[in-house]
This record gives C-alpha cells, sequence and structure tokens, in this order.
C-alpha cells in the first residue's frame, strides 16, 4: 500500500507540472460531463416524472453513477491504456519485474483531470441530496456510500475485462466502451426506464443495477427489505469473473515483439 501511494503522489505531481494544462484539462471533463446532466433538465422540463421518478431522484441516479465511474476511470486509468502497453512492449518489461502485473498496470496511469467529473458529481449531490424526499438516517446513508464504492470496483471490473481482451485481440475493443462510458450515460436515470430485459442484462450480466437501481428502491422506501441496502455488494463479485478473465489472457500471452 505504502508503494501504490509513492506512485500516486508521483502521478499527481507529474501532472501538476503543468497546471494550466492540468486545470483547462480538468475544466473540460467537467463541461463535457454537464451535457449529460442539461439532457436530464431537458427531459424533465417537459415531462414532471419519468417511470415514477422525480427530477431530483434522477439526479441522484446521475451522481452515484458519475462519482463511481469517475473514481474508477481516475484510480484504474493503467487498465483502458493497456492495449499500448501491449503493442509498444512495455507489458513485456513489466513481466520481467517481481511485483504482481496486475498492480503494475493500475499504477502505471492515474489522471487526476478526472476530478472535474468528480466535483461535478458532488455539486448535483449537495442539491439533489437535501431535495430528493429520502430522511436520510444511518441505513440509508450507509446505502448510499456502498453504492459508490461497490459502483466504482464495478467499473474497475469493466476496465479489466476490457484490458484482458487486449491479450488476444493486441488493440481493445471499443465495443467496451458500451458498458464503461455507455453506462455512465445511460445511468442518469434509474436502469428501470429502459425496460426489464435491459434491468435484467444490467442485473445478472453486467450488475450496474445491483448498485444503481435496486439500492435507491431503498432509499426511496419502494423496498423495505435490509438485502437492498446490502445488494451493491453482490455486485463487488463481478471482479471475480473479471479477474478470472484477466489471468485466463495472462496464460495465452505472446509478445508482439516490440
Amino acid at each position: 500500500m505504502r508503494l501504490y501511494f509513492k506512485f500516486f503522489d508521483m502521478h499527481l505531481k507529474s501532472q501538476m507540472q503543468y497546471k494550466a494544462s492540468f486545470f483547462l484539462t480538468t475544466l473540460g471533463q467537467f463541461l463535457v460531463s454537464s451535457t449529460t446532466f442539461l439532457g436530464i433538465n431537458f427531459m424533465f422540463s417537459r415531462f414532471n416524472i419519468v417511470e415514477d421518478f422525480a427530477y431530483e431522484q434522477a439526479l441522484l441516479c446521475f451522481a452515484v453513477i458519475l462519482m463511481a465511474f469517475s473514481i474508477a476511470e481516475m484510480l484504474g486509468r493503467g487498465f483502458d491504456l493497456f492495449p499500448r502497453m501491449i503493442s509498444n512492449g512495455e507489458f513485456d518489461r513489466a513481466l520481467a519485474r517481481p511485483r504482481n502485473i496486475i498492480f503494475q498496470v493500475l499504477v502505471a496511469k492515474m489522471d487526476f483531470t478526472r476530478l472535474g467529473r468528480l466535483f461535478q458529481a458532488i455539486l448535483v449531490f449537495i442539491y439533489a441530496i437535501p431535495n430528493c424526499g429520502i430522511i436520510w438516517t444511518w441505513d440509508k446513508i450507509t446505502t448510499l456510500s456502498l453504492m459508490i464504492v461497490c459502483g466504482s470496483l464495478v467499473f474497475f471490473g469493466l476496465f479489466l475485462v476490457y484490458a484482458a481482451f487486449s491479450f488476444f485481440t493486441i488493440e481493445g475493443l471499443e465495443f467496451m466502451n458500451i458498458f464503461t462510458d455507455g453506462g455512465k450515460e445511460f445511468g442518469r436515470y434509474p436502469f428501470s426506464v429502459y425496460g426489464k430485459n435491459i434491468l435484467r442484462f444490467l442485473t445478472f450480466v453486467v450488475p450496474l443495477a445491483l448498485f444503481q437501481y435496486y439500492p435507491l428502491l431503498y432509499l426511496l422506501d419502494r423496498e423495505q427489505s435490509a438485502f437492498f441496502m446490502f445488494i451493491p455488494l453482490i455486485g463487488v463479485l463481478f471482479l471475480l469473473p473479471s479477474y478470472a478473465f484477466f489471468r485466463i489472457g495472462l496464460r495465452r500471452y505472446i509478445s508482439t515483439g516490440s
């Protein structure tokens, strides 16, 4: 853990060497994610409610998914750049080092400009939390915390799957963006609005609904069972097949010779 924080500090200092570039890029991330926020506003300017969910409740969904994605992308950026590590031979050097290979990929790149998205999520939380009609008891606060933390781990698992495909294709597969960036975009609303089939897929295959939709029902008192409070923890199990897929790819890896 100490080594991880050394890399954390190193990446932060290196990106802050060019402060103007860092802050402008961070501002750009903030403005780009604002388009999703504006889309929610436009929708609710025409419709007061979307499938029994009010404006502030949709904003809560948006803030959860955006914060979870931003944290995962900021700290797990190395997996997004993993195809480049394979193609330029850097991964071969990593295999020769006496450190866990996933740890090495993880610390290869951290992108702190994603703080722009994280800051926007915080601002949306500041507005949505006191206005969404939820009475914030300790169990509701715990549920919201689990939604964010477990959501970050689910997105991290998706980045791990994306990296694992590179063992077989050398290049990253863009279709994975449907579940990462696409999951962030579609997560602006509760996933139930997209229909039962999509909800099933996002429950049993790519478990985005486990940290976004089902615990939201508990927050809104539409479900009373404590199971819905802890259901985001089930989503974390997605890391197991993600890791297994990465290990399968690693065993079949053949150097590109770069």
